[in-house]
């Protein structure tokens, strides 16, 4: 676990960060005093979100199997990846095809103070951190292209991370904007906090009472805009449990989609 006297790396210890609270609801240890409090009182008001937030991470690793096996994608743009931890996206795509190409994209200054842990791929592969804002989708896609072909298919992910854009015409230019760099046959996925719950908006209103970055839920229907032009993969827009699942977990209300670009 980080000591909270450490500031190097330009890490402010003071102000919850998002990667480091959804670092603490995974269980991991990087995270600091002012991100567990935040992560204990939305426990406190909804103690399920843990485990939710282990769910919304199994999803990711199902979805990423998914795509570097049956869909055959050997190349992966991870926007808003977040602190390591077990079965990275990188881990997952060279273990099912140890070719994978894969580029997080993230501007947390922990993520950053932790590349090395993420860039650790296999050697038939190749691994890249990129610290960048999705905000400034051009220089992303610029700098990612020094590492990925955009004449073949890529897997553009956003996992977690869309809530964080509160307008949707933003949240989809950011979107758009990476699938226009990538050709036919790439694929999005992404997963969301939506608004069907009460519970749900509660544990939004405690978070954005504290966390530097606020977090906006959507409905489906809002989340299922961001597939426009795509061609969904079964089942669809549905609760992470419900899509392609190993187990009969129950239906929680984080939803997820992975689509085609024709």
């Amino acid at each position: 676990m980080p000591n909270d006297e450490d500031l190097n790396a330009g890490i402010d210890t003071t102000i919850p960060q998002t990667a480091r609270i959804w670092n603490y609801l995974l269980g991991g240890t990087d995270n600091f005093a002012v991100d567990r409090m935040v992560g204990e009182q939305i426990l406190a008001s909804r103690p399920e979100l843990a485990e939710n937030a282990r769910l919304s991470r199994a999803w990711l690793i199902r979805a990423v199997k998914y795509l570097a096996g049956e869909a055959g994608v050997r190349q992966f743009l991870d926007i808003g990846t977040g602190l390591p931890t077990a079965n990275n996206t990188h881990q997952v795509a060279q273990s099912v095809a140890p070719s994978s190409r894969v580029v997080y994209v993230d501007n947390d200054p922990l993520v950053l103070a932790h590349a090395r842990t993420l860039l650790a791929g296999h050697p038939d592969g190749a691994t890249t951190y990129l610290d960048a804002d999705m905000h400034d989708i051009d220089h992303v896609l610029r700098e990612a292209g020094r590492a990925l072909d955009f004449s073949q298919p890529v897997a553009v992910l956003f996992m977690g991370v869309l809530g964080h854009v509160e307008d949707d015409s933003v949240a989809q230019g950011i979107v758009r904007g990476a699938l226009a760099a990538v050709p036919s046959g790439s694929y999005l996925a992404l997963y969301d906090g939506t608004d069907i719950t009460p519970a749900n908006v509660e544990a939004a209103r405690i978070w954005n009472e504290s966390a530097a970055q606020p977090y906006h839920l959507r409905s489906p229907a809002r989340l299922a805009q961001f597939f426009d032009r795509l061609e969904l993969v079964e089942p669809g827009v549905v609760p992470v449990t419900r899509w392609h699942p190993e187990n009969d977990a129950p239906e929680i209300d984080q939803f997820c989609a992975v689509g085609r670009k024709l």
